[in-house]
């Protein structure tokens, strides 16, 4: 292994959390290597438009906004490499990260692997994702003024999504497979109780449709298919909100650090630190409440001072 291979700070996850840090230990001369993984960039790579983070008054593409915070990191000396990690071993320090092929040490470690949003698993969802379908309505809703749009799930994000796109949307439908919600009694009343909320139950999306026009794509609809009967109608809408739920990308921590029982990792309170000395947390990965950019880079900023200060007190 080469000393090329050891690093004060390595970074495992990009997005903007992990962007934020590499910008933050790039600035303070501990040069940075931040492992981009399988999605470089993160979730706003598979987003459009971004109109709600401070500084682009006019928003900004997903995956545009990720490439300026990418560059901006590389000025103060982060390097990214693009592989997955496979394997860590935090049992003694220097930390041990692998990849396929290499085997990489570092003096302390900032997680920020961030969250996946649980989606249907149907092609045409694919296909449509980023024109028409989200699975953020805090990101997205703003977009669908006056329109028909639908919200999958019985969950208290489904219910809290739903109240949320009523400020924009003129109807919203809230389709989900089986009778009963589980969402609690309060957020099913609060939505039950909303004139713009309509419910259809014992319901699926087996497709999204849509056309292209002037070459770009737009939904304009989907096919149910119902869970006790299989018979399939249609519904019209312009917008599709996927709210099953998230899971954050922890399983290569399974074991080694803590994480609560949908598996976010836990930090200490006011901090980034997990339970192990010299390793941060930052981003949705720990985040299951907010989940947005800015809070992401804002925890970012955080994990990297908090390592910087810790590498300090340990003279590294």
């Amino acid at each position: 292994m080469s000393e090329n291979n050891h690093r004060k700070v390595i970074i495992i996850g990009s997005g903007p959390a992990g962007f934020t840090a590499a910008i933050y230990t790039g600035r303070a001369n501990l040069n940075p290597l931040i492992f981009e993984g399988m999605q470089p960039g993160g979730q706003l790579t598979i987003t459009t438009d971004v109109e709600n983070y401070p500084g682009f008054e006019h928003g900004i593409m997903g995956p545009e906004m990720m490439e300026v915070f990418r560059k901006q990191a590389q000025r103060f000396g982060a390097e990214s490499v693009y592989q997955e990690v496979t394997k860590v071993d935090f049992s003694a320090r220097p930390f041990k990260v692998f990849t396929y092929d290499a085997e990489y040490t570092a003096d302390s470690i900032i997680v920020s692997t961030g969250a996946s949003a649980k989606l249907l698993g149907i092609d045409s969802e694919n296909n449509y994702m980023g024109y028409g379908v989200s699975a953020c309505a805090t990101c997205d809703g703003f977009f669908y003024r006056g329109q028909k749009v639908v919200v999958v799930g019985g969950g208290d994000t489904a219910m809290e999504e739903a109240n949320y796109l009523t400020r924009f949307a003129s109807e919203v439908t809230v389709i989900h497979r089986r009778d009963q919600f589980r969402a609690s009694k309060i957020m099913t009343e609060r939505a039950q109780k909303n004139p713009k909320i309509k419910f259809l139950t014992n319901k699926i999306i087996d497709e999204v449709t849509g056309v292209t026009e002037n070459g770009k794509k737009r939904v304009t609809g989907g096919r149910l298919r119902d869970t006790v009967t299989g018979e399939i109608s249609e519904i019209e809408f312009e917008g599709l909100f996927v709210a099953i739920g998230h899971q954050p990308n922890t399983s290569l921590f399974n074991g080694i650090l803590d994480m609560d029982e949908t598996g976010y990792l836990i930090v200490k309170p006011g901090s980034t630190y997990t339970n192990i000395e010299g390793v941060f947390a930052a981003g949705d990965v720990a985040d299951k409440t907010y989940r947005q950019a800015v809070t992401a880079a804002g925890s970012g900023c955080m994990a990297a001072i908090d390592a910087e200060r810790w590498l300090e007190s340990q003279e590294l």
